[in-house]
This record gives C-alpha cells, structure tokens and sequence, in this order.
C-alpha cells in the first residue's frame, strides 16, 4: 500500500457543504456564503469574450486585472498578487512561511481553512480564545509560541461575522515579533467598507499581507479569483508556489470588470445587509443569540449543540440548508447566508415553526 506523509494521513478532510435536498423538496441552500445576485452584466460580457480564445493561456501576471484593483484601492498595482481564489494564496503562505518547525496562530472560531492549509505543511495550529465570538488581540499576544510564524486573522469573520477595529489590528501587529507574518483575510471586506477602516497600508510595513476575493460581493464565486497586497519580498515568495497560469482568462475578464463596475457591487452589499439584518431581526425575536454581523450572513446560536442539530434537521427537512458549526468549535451554532427575500422568510419562517414544535414537547 502507498502511504501519504504522516502529517497528511492525520489531517481530516475539509468539511464540505452538504447539498442533498429531500425528494420533492426545492434545495434552498443558504450553506455557501455565495452572492445572492449574480455579477455585474459587464463581468459577464466580459468573461463570454475572453472564453473565445480558448487555446491560449491567460496571462500570469493578471496585468489588467491588477490595474483595476489598484486602480479602485488606490494601492500599488506591483504589490498585488492574484490566485485562484483566496484559498490558492492562503494556502502558498502556509507552504512558504510554515513547517514542521514552525507553528501558526489564529481566533478560535476563525475560518477552518487556516487549520488546513497550515496542517498540509506539517506545521503545528494553535487557537486563542476569543471574545463574545469576536477576535481577541489580548489572547492572540498571549497565545504567540517561540515557534510562531504565521498570525491569520479574518476580518470581518467567517462563520461569527464579527469584526474587530483597525485601532485594535494595528495594536495586534505591533505587540507581535517582527519575524511573524501576519496575515488579515478581508475575504467579506467589502461588507464591511462603510465603516472607513482600510488595512492596506499596514502592508507597507513589510510584514502584513492583507487579502480579498471576488466571490462575495462581486459573485464570482466559481470564477474562482481571489487576490492579496503583499509585501514586495513577501509577494516574490508566494510566486515560487503559485501556479503560474492560476487565475482562468475568462475569471481574469470577469473580475476584472465586476471590480470596475462598483456601483453595481455596492448595490448588492446594500441589498444583502437588508435581507441579512431583516432575517437576524426575526431569529433575535425568537430568543435566538444573533451577534451583529459585517458580512453576508448571519450566525445564530442555540442553547445547546442538541437544538442546533435539531433546528438545521427540521430546516433541511423542508428542503433549506444552513450550515452547521461544528467545525469552527461552534456546535451550538449554524450560519445563514443571505439570499433573496422568498427564501431569507421561508428559512426565518421555519425558524418559528422549529420553535414552536420544541415549546410544545
């Protein structure tokens, strides 16, 4: 028999969003964090022209697809390196800042995907505690090893939607070594750019990678495209691991129009926080623990691992798909993507009938 290397054959695989609806029922899957409209029209013209040539390859540089950005962020074109999503450049800084020597540092209940691509390097994951479900700066300096390498926070949070300020990720990287790479995963960041605290800059320090992705808010989430502002010598590492054909051209063509299309963005981070703030408002109303969110979805927490597996149950049942927590060191919890208005008062509506049922037992 073939082994795999130790660390690999210890690591579980990545949890994936069941999508089985029942017979006869209409899957409404609220599981994903995907848009719930599609991208701007110009993305899609885009994306159609670009499929015409096939046969060649796209370009590696992504040079028009770096301009846009920089262009809408006002930041250094030269600086920005794109992947195939954000999990493609998350996971090549595991692989060059990580290892069997070396360990990695996050929230407790921050994204999974910083475990695994930090356990594919063999390198150790080490958790703090958090806050009130949010990022606590005060436990990640306490919880840094000797050892430490890589710092990964998200902001706005995946699956708590909770935030932590600027203030406090500036005072966060400056009470850390100067050999730790700290990394702000702002993969929901557009969600939250009303509140006018951009990180880019932090990045010129030379020890700061901030990244972001087209999957959200620009729906492009199977276009898979996703990009970070790097430090120049940072940057230059993360290549070396990069396929260097990794963004599709069609993707390369749609993001780089949805990012030059921002009124139509901005029009659908607007109508997502009122379908999800309309939806948590309802969840609260039943006693159900509903912590603000910054980010297309909503997390609701029950009153014990046993309710939430009941609820996500009678939910999918009738066809409607949240997604369990479980993961993430939140059993207590299942998380709801916003979507169109017809399925947020379905799911809120099934809620209630949830409720209802468990009262009367």
């Amino acid at each position: 028999m073939i082994s795999p290397v130790p660390h690999v054959a210890a690591m579980a695989p990545y949890a994936l969003a069941d999508l089985s609806a029942p017979p006869g029922k209409r899957l409404v899957s609220l599981s994903q964090n995907e848009s719930l409209r599609g991208p701007s029209p110009l993305a899609i013209k885009a994306s159609e022209s670009a499929a015409q040539n096939p046969h060649l390859y796209p370009d590696p540089d992504w040079t028009s697809l770096r301009d846009a950005i920089a262009e809408v962020h006002e930041i250094d074109a030269g600086l920005i390196v794109c992947g195939n999503g954000s999990l493609d450049l998350i996971g090549s800084i595991a692989r060059a800042f990580c290892g069997p020597d070396r360990a990695a540092l996050a929230p407790a209940h921050a994204y999974p995907f910083f475990r695994s691509a930090t356990l594919m390097t063999g390198a150790r994951y080490d958790a703090a505690p958090e806050l009130a479900m949010t990022a606590d700066v005060d436990a990640l300096l306490n919880s840094v090893q000797p050892d430490t390498s890589i710092v990964f926070v998200a902001n706005p949070g995946n699956p708590t939607g909770t935030r932590i300020s600027r203030t406090e990720l500036l005072r966060l990287r400056e009470g850390l070594r100067g050999d730790i790479l700290f990394v702000i995963d702002e993969a929901y960041g557009e969600f939250a750019d009303h509140v006018h605290e951009p990180m880019f800059d932090l990045v010129d320090r030379g020890d700061t990678v901030v990244l972001r992705t087209f999957s959200k808010a620009y729906g492009l989430a199977g276009m898979r495209v996703g990009w970070g502002l790097f430090p120049a010598l940072i940057g230059t590492e993360i290549r070396k691991l990069l396929n260097p054909n990794n963004a599709a051209a069609p993707g390369q063509a749609a993001a780089q129009a949805a990012m030059l299309d921002q009124d139509y963005m901005r029009a659908t981070c607007a109508e997502t926080a009122q379908q999800r703030d309309a939806f948590a408002k309802r969840a609260r109303a039943l006693g159900l623990d509903v912590p603000q969110s910054f980010t297309n979805f909503t997390l609701i927490r029950f009153a014990s691992s046993e309710a939430a597996a009941s609820a996500d149950a009678f939910l999918r049942s009738e066809g409607v798909f949240l997604r369990a927590q479980g993961g993430a060191g939140l059993p207590n919890c299942l998380r709801a993507t916003a979507s169109v208005a017809d399925d947020m008062d379905l799911a809120a509506g099934l809620l209630e009938d949830w409720m209802q049922r468990e009262a009367s037992k």
